[in-house]
């Protein structure tokens, strides 16, 4: 489900995933086809980590990126998760094709 809300999106993004919800900063951002495939491939994430994991690994995975790289968008853009989804948002059959916990092959690859 696709929600509207500039105040729940953090400055800076253009969207967030909690799932089962889309939270977009505008509505014609539901027409970006990159941005939405993108938030999709999160959904596939949290779905097959049933969700609270997802979370948690979110959350540490960030931290540890933090201490690694120093800078807040560094760290973000480095997390296992957000590396799959900027790598296959513009492949618009991605989730098709995506082997379960594709992030994995992320995990361990300095993204610098």
């Amino acid at each position: 489900m696709i929600l509207i809300s500039k105040y729940l999106v953090p400055r800076g993004y253009t969207g967030l995933t909690v799932f089962p919800f889309v939270f977009l900063k505008s509505k014609c951002l539901k027409n970006n086809v990159v941005l939405m495939n993108h938030e999709k491939i999160h959904l596939r994430q949290q779905l097959e980590m049933l969700v609270v994991p997802f979370y948690l690994m979110y959350a540490i995975e960030f931290l540890v990126r933090l201490f690694q790289y120093k800078t807040w968008d560094l760290a973000y853009r480095n997390i296992s998760f957000e590396r799959e989804a900027y790598a296959n948002e513009f492949h618009s059959d991605y989730l098709r094709r995506r082997p379960f916990w594709a992030f994995l092959k992320y995990l361990f690859v300095d993204g610098r």
